[in-house]
């Protein structure tokens, strides 16, 4: 199962937050005490993969503390939506509906720890057409009319009474589109008035009548039925295939000295506070993963004590089985080292790195040497980022074994005392991870967000009421300054983008806008994956704000070389002046005009935009996909060599579809979502041929 939104209904300082879409990987962005951690804890307690239980005094809101503890059950906790995926058929079979309806899943847990299930997709009926009504009516009428009557019924001329009833409730149905319950019920009492108290047996006339009937009575009881998800069975099997969800922060490192005795106590135990369970939760993974138990490494580890309290020498047999329990502890220490070492070599490739367990006593310490520093040193003494990967490490690979292969990874903070080029590596890291797990994790660091995929940035910030916020909407809002701080970190990874791409050796294709962005990075991504292009440097699209700041952008982006960005600018009014203006005589690109390209000059008509560079017909499902209220779907409509940006204008326009200001940017991180999805065999020649011309134009 694949989780694509969630949302915190009541949970510390959160309350009632809005949707949080997720992708393969989501990066929740704010500032310290803006909330983070208060999204990532209560789904961690969706479906906890080790511990996670609701805990009154420290997850229920202070504010409504009273309120939810008198009735913790009426109070929902987190709520999420997942794509069923491979688990629909289950699923749809436990719920008795469609495998179609059972694609999507939306999950809620209350402050009790009880689950509801819910179907997006499934719609209850509670109101009936007037169409249908009628059509059933209509049917009846005629099966009376034709059915041969008996000698009795047409005596008493049943066949004629029945139509015309019948044919009276017809004309009095309402002229409304749709009929309540309550009308639907009416409705049914004249027609069970119409069957005669004792019927003929042999009787044609009644049959049909008596149909209709339980038709209507098997609308009405459909109506009122229970939804799919109340179901006991389906719950379970709903949270039996749930996805489990690992939660990791910075509190459960490893020290590199650990007392035994303690740890052997603090397993024990189910009263400890925040950091110190997080850290005897690892130790206990640690332990296990390395197949150590450590009140036998404590027992191994035993000398003469006994012996000596007592005033006595050690025997020969004690003296022997003591040497041969240190023995047995020593080999294995030095195994349990020695596959660390080898399974962790192979996880993380920031160092080749060595481990050796060791135990004195009650003590019981990890040292670690690598190939530049051979010296073997304490694990506390190592760099913190060290620290954190060994810990995440040995979390994630034993709570996400077996049941919680697919788990759902929260990362509270990850990688914090990482080195930059080491967060960058951490967030690579995370595209090879996510193949096989979601990732959601926090941060504050520029140097963990991929400026080529902001689709997966939310910035989280402190609203004015005081409450946690979460929004995909990067963009800078002047005057609200709750949400700058959340930003900060996205616009300096954008500019971490614009200064590797002349200082890194990158060729920057400066563009207007990020939709544009969006579009041509989806295109490299096509395009190279396929070997259609092979580019000589990293090719990356650092967006201008626009065409009047574009030539502003391009003298910053000249770099030190002295040769200027090659810049793409759509073909409408904007743009075709920002082009004139650079290439005149007095223009920035007066001696380099054919470094400034036009849309027009790859697709072939006026007035053309980046979206036009894709299928018009690509572009109008994906905003049909978001626009969902008009009945003419703009793939309908669409009409392709006519600007596409244009035409999406007039459809919602004329139908009343109301495109916020950020439409085209949203559009183009579907569009982009779905391109890499499909891939390129999706795309007609026409299109490659001219993506393939324009990236060609790009390299000279």
């Amino acid at each position: 199962m694949k989780l694509t939104k969630f949302r915190v209904s009541n949970f510390r300082s959160v309350e009632n937050s809005d949707w949080i879409e997720t992708d393969d990987i989501t990066a929740l962005i704010g500032v310290n005490e803006s909330g983070k951690t208060n999204l990532l804890l209560p789904l961690w307690k969706l479906n906890p993969a080790q511990g996670g239980d609701i805990e009154p005094t420290s997850d229920y809101p202070k504010i409504m503390f009273g309120v939810i503890r008198d009735d913790p059950g009426n109070f929902c906790f987190v709520e999420a939506e997942f794509e069923t995926v491979e688990a629909a058929a289950e699923i749809a079979q436990a719920a008795e509906i469609p495998q179609e309806i059972a694609s999507t899943v939306r999950v809620k847990r209350f402050f009790d720890g009880a689950y509801q299930i819910r179907f997006p997709k499934y719609t209850t009926v509670r109101a009936v057409t007037s169409e249908w009504i009628a059509r059933q009516l209509g049917q009846c009428i005629k099966s009376v009319e034709t059915a041969a009557p008996l000698a009795a019924e047409k005596k008493s001329k049943l066949q004629a009474s029945l139509t015309d009833r019948l044919s009276r409730i017809v004309d009095e149905l309402p002229s409304e589109d749709t009929i309540d319950l309550i009308q639907l019920g009416e409705i049914l009492n004249v027609v069970v008035k119409l069957v005669p108290t004792k019927p003929l047996k042999t009787s044609k006339l009644v049959p049909p009548v008596k149909k209709l009937v339980r038709q209507v009575e098997t609308r009405i009881k459909d109506a009122k039925g229970p939804e799919p998800g109340d179901e006991e069975d389906v719950v379970n099997t709903v949270v039996k295939v749930l996805p489990r969800f690992v939660y990791y922060s910075n509190y459960g490192n490893l020290d590199s000295e650990i007392y035994l005795p303690h740890v052997v106590e603090n397993l024990s135990r189910d009263d400890l506070g925040t950091k110190e369970a997080a850290k005897a939760r690892t130790l206990h993974v640690m332990f296990n993963f390395v197949r150590l138990k450590p009140n036998e490494i404590l027992e191994l580890g035993k000398d003469f004590q006994d012996v000596y309290r007592q005033n006595r020498q050690p025997t020969p047999e004690q003296i022997e089985k003591i040497a041969e329990q240190k023995k047995t502890r020593s080999i294995l220490l030095q195994s349990a080292g020695a596959e660390l070492t080898k399974k962790f070599r192979d996880w993380w490739q920031q160092g080749d790195y060595v481990f050796r367990f060791e135990a004195d006593g009650n003590h019981f310490r990890i040292w670690v040497a690598d190939e530049r520093r051979p010296t073997e040193v304490e694990l506390e003494n190592r760099s913190s980022g060290l620290q954190w990967f060994l810990s995440f490490y040995l979390v994630f690979l034993v709570e996400s074994q077996g049941q919680h292969k697919e788990a759902v990874l929260l990362l509270d903070e990850p990688g914090m005392g990482l080195h930059p080029f080491a967060q960058r590596d951490l967030s690579r890291f995370f595209n090879s991870l996510s193949s096989r797990n979601q990732i959601i994790y926090t941060s504050h660091s520029p140097f963990l967000i991929d400026a080529d995929r902001l689709e997966r940035a939310r910035k989280v910030y402190v609203s004015a009421n005081g409450s946690t916020k979460a929004t995909s909407d990067l963009r800078h809002n002047e005057g609200q300054d709750e949400q700058a701080g959340a930003g900060y970190a996205v616009y300096s990874a954008l500019n971490l983008l614009v200064a590797e791409s002349f200082l890194l050796g990158c060729q920057p294709i400066l563009v207007e806008g990020a939709s544009d962005q969006h579009y041509l990075t989806a295109i490299k991504t096509l395009l190279v994956s396929e070997g259609k292009i092979t580019p000589a440097r990293e090719l990356v699209f650092p967006p201008s704000g626009g065409a009047r700041t574009a030539r502003t952008i391009a003298s910053i982006l000249t770099g030190r070389d002295e040769i200027l960005p090659m810049m793409l600018l759509d073909a409408d009014g904007p743009g075709k002046k920002t082009a004139s203006e650079l290439t005149k005589a007095t223009g920035l690109y007066a001696e380099a005009p054919e470094r400034v390209l036009s849309v027009a000059d790859f697709v072939c008509f006026e007035s053309s935009e980046t979206e036009d560079l894709f299928p018009a017909k690509f572009l109008a499902d994906e905003l049909d996909r978001l626009e969902r209220r008009p009945e003419t779907r703009l793939g309908d409509c669409i009409q392709p060599g006519s600007p596409f940006v244009t035409q999406a204008e007039q459809w919602a326009k004329s139908h009343s579809v109301c495109l916020d200001d950020y439409w085209k940017v949203k559009l183009a991180i579907n569009a982009k979502q779905r391109a890499l999805t499909v891939g390129i065999g999706a795309f007609d020649d026409v299109t490659v041929r001219r993506w393939i011309k324009l990236f060609n134009a790009f390299e000279q």
